[in-house]
């Protein structure tokens, strides 16, 4: 018999209890908590599972669920998920605390529950319902990551390092374009995340004796970020080298979704510049971007007339498709360096790094899930862009693994912010999206 929704929510309560923040070393035991409790979720389910510390970092759980019949013969299955999540941050504007399941007018809300341990609690659960009835067709391998919050590699290496592979992998981390609409993702940005700092001299000067003379290192860093933020929509022409542009079907088909204007509404935000909203997804899907995560130095806070001989920030830029790592990180690099100031020190440190990833649209992998998805929601699948980032994605490409990239977060799950939410019924409905999955890619070969 199948767990109700109750049982599903109250298990699921207990890996959201574990705030497994992998950006904050003092969160680093409750990530390896929460490894364990997926290891044992898969172990549970009549699999097999360990926790692997890839390479001596932060842990990877790696399973497997057999297929009910025929083991060697049947299609393998991939799995990624990831079960670290980001800061909860600002506390205060949480309406229930962050790390404990909440129920209200129709969601679930809490940190984690759209990205993404609702989506890794689904894979797991659906592998489970099928293999307990003896109806599982497929090998359901397991990769669930720590360290996809902080654009960490290990899964990558881990995949490039696999010698068993798969026949398809299934990527659930994203969110849909419309609420209801089932939504596969062909194309992903890359992303690399720089720390940059800048010194300016032995120590901090008196503003008053100094200024207007001495460095300043609060300017030097404004100024050398100032050469890669975006003018009129668009970056600095040796940030686009590599750009593979849209179709102009695929931007035909973009004319048919939401206005950039609405979609920037519906999250509380604002347009960048007089076009952005007209702009909105070929900006998000087919451009780079960069945006500033942070800055510290002096003292924002306190009366101190000081000139800060320290400044640090954290920028990243998300590459478009056609673009590579190896290409964008150097000419990035030049820039922030060549902009700041004469006798400006200047530090960059690449912390991670992601290529854009890209997914065939006609494998017949993708024409079943989507057939799965389109019958459990009772809506037609899209194919779309995304903007973000999943690192996992273009190494499977690089072994020849059709991706099928999805999910079913909505656009209004607050993700990375205080609220963070997921339409209650769609705990179960996801579940039965993906048993019907794992059921019609029975369908498939096995290689």
């Amino acid at each position: 018999m199948e767990p109700g929704y109750e049982e599903l929510r109250d298990r699921l309560a207990e890996l959201i209890a574990i705030p497994s923040i992998s950006a904050d070393p003092a969160h680093a035991d409750d990530v390896v908590a929460a490894a364990d409790w997926v290891a044992a979720r898969i172990r549970g389910a009549g699999g097999e599972a360990d926790v692997v510390r890839w390479n001596g970092g932060r842990p990877l759980v790696v399973g497997e669920i057999a297929a009910s019949n025929g083991g060697e013969s049947a299609p393998t299955v991939l799995c990624y998920a990831h079960f670290d999540v980001q800061p909860a941050d600002p506390l205060e504007l949480w309406t229930s605390p962050p790390f404990e399941l909440a129920e209200r007018d129709g969601r679930l809300y809490a940190r984690g529950v759209a990205d993404d341990k609702a989506h890794l609690f689904m894979l797991v659960e659906a592998a489970r319902q099928l293999s307990t009835v003896g109806d599982l067709p497929v090998n359901v391998r397991f990769a669930l990551d720590s360290e996809e919050e902080v654009g960490g590699q290990s899964v990558v290496e881990w995949v490039a390092a696999d010698e068993r592979g798969a026949d398809v992998a299934l990527v659930f981390d994203g969110d849909m374009v419309e609420e209801g609409v089932p939504t596969f993702y062909t194309t992903l940005r890359g992303l690399c995340y720089f720390h940059v700092r800048v010194r300016t001299g032995e120590r901090d000067l008196h503003s008053g004796l100094y200024g207007g003379a001495a460095l300043n290192a609060m300017h030097a860093l404004i100024q050398a970020l100032s050469a890669v933020l975006p003018r009129e929509g668009r970056l600095p022409v040796p940030l686009r080298v590599g750009i593979a542009a849209p179709t102009a079907e695929e931007i035909e088909g973009w004319r048919s979704m939401p206005a950039g204007d609405e979609v920037l509404a519906d999250v509380g935000g604002r347009a960048a510049d007089a076009t952005a909203a007209r702009e909105f997804y070929v900006r998000t899907w087919a451009e780079p971007s960069v945006d500033v995560h942070g800055l510290a130095g002096g003292s924002p806070d306190l009366v101190k007339t000081v000139l800060p001989v320290e400044a640090r920030a954290n920028v990243s830029i998300r590459i478009a498709p056609g673009q590579k790592v190896s290409d964008i990180v150097p000419v990035f690099e030049r820039l922030l360096r060549d902009a700041a100031p004469s006798g400006t020190e200047v530090d960059v440190e690449l912390q991670s790094h992601a290529e854009p990833g890209l997914v065939a649209p006609d494998v017949p992998a993708l024409t079943l899930a989507g057939e799965a998805f389109e019958r459990v929601f009772g809506t037609k699948r899209m194919l779309v862009r995304v903007g973000g980032s999943i690192p996992v994605v273009s190494g499977l490409a690089a072994r020849g693994i059709p991706a099928i990239v999805t999910g079913i977060a909505t656009k209004d799950a607050n993700a990375h912010s205080p609220n963070e939410c997921l339409p209650a019924e769609y705990l179960t409905l996801g579940v039965d999206a993906i048993r019907e999955t794992y059921l019609r890619l029975g369908e498939l070969q096995a290689g």
